[in-house]
């Protein structure tokens, strides 16, 4: 996945260096408003899919 870039993002939407790293290293905890907003300014859908847990036994 592209790196996200400040300059890119609509100027509402620029967050700080310290919380794109967050979201790129996935050590941030973004609610899901900010990440379908930052999703579709990077000219993508946000999709939440709930599926079945392959390590559960049977």
């Amino acid at each position: 996945m592209q790196a996200l870039r400040r300059r890119k993002l609509p100027r509402r939407l620029r967050p700080s260096k310290s919380n794109i790293s967050k979201l790129e290293h996935g050590r941030g905890s973004p609610s899901w408003g900010t990440l379908n907003k930052y999703a579709t300014a990077c000219g993508f859908r946000a999709k939440l899919e709930a599926v079945k847990d392959s390590r559960e036994s049977a």
